[in-house]
């Protein structure tokens, strides 16, 4: 089965303060057909929507300086950003992160490391049509 494109131009923004990880998830995206925007750390990441929204965002929760939790509070804050799906991204485990950031207002959970067919499959569901 070929990976084939479906991501019909929608934006997904990824918001990872590892290079690697950003890097990873960039090229999982492309090949599904997403454009991409990246934010190294929270702050860039709410920079980064002042100009453009995205339909998901793939947030860290462990970052330096704002955390994923409190970046994603933020978001929720503005009206225009009630339509962004925002996924929680995250190597700690557990009942207790996942509660976290759902109650800021996280859409979703996955948990790092994450394989390309899950990755796919977590953003068709929300993406789709």
């Amino acid at each position: 089965m070929g990976m084939e494109k479906t991501g019909r131009n929608q934006t997904v923004m990824i918001v990872d303060d590892t290079d690697d990880i950003r890097e990873f998830l960039h090229v999982q995206l492309d090949m599904l057909g997403y454009r991409v925007m990246e934010a190294a750390n929270g702050e860039e990441a709410i920079e980064l929507l002042r100009s453009e929204v995205p339909k998901l965002i793939l947030m860290d929760l462990n970052m330096p300086g704002l955390d994923g939790i409190e970046v994603t509070r933020l978001i929720r804050e503005s009206s225009k950003n009630s339509g962004i799906i925002i996924v929680a991204f995250t190597a700690r485990g557990g009942a207790e992160t996942r509660q976290k950031a759902l109650a800021a207002g996280c859409n979703d959970y996955i948990q790092k490391p994450v394989d390309p067919t899950q990755l796919s499959s977590l953003i068709d569901r929300h993406l789709a049509y």
